[in-house]
């Protein structure tokens, strides 16, 4: 029997709001992510898929503790079984946890690459070591001595995760690591991810193109105003009959593969989140009960929160 692999991340019941003055004089609190739930496991690649403003940095930012001043974070986050205070994530952070972040502005330009993937150190066992990491990410030795703005987009982002490799980390933590890239090179940066994740670490990977989710990813979550609606094999999106929730079906439908049909509507604003199932206003089969709070439940292999998933009416 193959031993369970160990829980790297977990999060339960996930919410984050934001304090904001609502006119003058008069405060309000904007729930952003709602009770959001997941896991990611040793060796596993776990994407984080959904359109603009449904949570996915948010919830990266959760996870590394780097929520703004003005953001309130309820339910429970734990590494390994340990709970993620802020003391323990600063200790983490850098080291067993890092990020890659989407913005290449998080390189120093005034730094040569080198130093900066050495995190200043200077010393030659550090130079070594990052000189392998460039070797390993198909980076030429010379790469250490240029600038950022002497790179391509593609060496930029292999450079950020370099940087995040240096310390051999157990949960990697990529927020939309392809942006702007042409498809070859966004498939070979991810293909670094999944070499990450088969040599034992976990990877949370924050991405909106779901085709590349599905070609490296084991499994996905989809996210919609804020909360997880389906959690999916990676399989399952080979097949509409598959998935579980009538908008991971629209996204299924909405791939060039698949018929490029778009869903008529758009996703909510947190202010105007409607009560119980946020895709309610767009869905064909909403009933009475969608109205209400639903429930996220195991089915057929995955997770949904749907009381119509599978044509079942609970």
């Amino acid at each position: 029997m193959l031993e369970e692999r160990k829980k790297i991340l977990s999060i339960k019941n996930l919410s984050v709001s934001f304090s904001q003055y609502e006119g003058a004089f008069r405060w309000k609190n904007l729930l952003a992510i709602k009770d959001l739930s997941l896991d990611v496991k040793e060796g596993e690649m776990v994407a984080v898929v959904g359109s603009s403003g449904s949570g996915k940095s948010l919830l990266a930012h959760s996870v590394l503790g780097i929520l703004p001043y003005n953001a309130t974070r309820n339910g429970e986050i734990s590494f390994y079984g340990e709970t993620l205070t802020e003391k323990r994530m600063r200790e983490l952070r850098g080291k067993e946890i890092v990020l890659v972040p989407q913005s290449v502005s998080y390189l120093d330009p005034l730094m040569k690459t080198g130093l900066q993937i050495r995190k200043g150190k200077k010393d030659e066992s550090s130079r070594q070591k990052s000189l392998e990491v460039l070797k390993c990410y198909g980076l030429e030795r010379d790469t250490e001595n240029l600038y950022p703005f002497e790179l391509s987009g593609g060496m930029i982002r292999r450079i950020l995760i370099s940087t995040a490799v240096m310390e051999q980390p157990r949960l990697v933590i990529a927020d939309e690591p392809t942006p702007g890239l042409h498809i070859d090179i966004a498939r070979r940066v991810l293909s670094h991810f999944r070499e990450i994740a088969d040599e034992g670490a976990g990877v949370l990977l924050i991405i909106h193109d779901l085709e590349l989710a599905v070609e490296v990813a084991d499994r996905i979550v989809v996210l919609y105003a804020g909360t997880n609606l389906e959690e999916a094999r990676a399989s399952d999106f080979l097949e509409e009959n598959r998935l579980r929730h009538p908008y991971t079906r629209a996204l299924y439908r909405a791939m060039p593969d698949n018929g490029f049909s778009a869903e008529p509507g758009t996703q909510p604003y947190a202010e105007n989140r409607p009560d119980g199932c946020t895709y309610a206003p767009r869905c064909e089969y909403v009933q009475e009960k969608c109205l209400k709070e639903v429930e996220y439940r195991n089915f057929q292999g995955g997770m949904v929160r749907c009381i119509m998933a599978g044509g079942e009416i609970r």
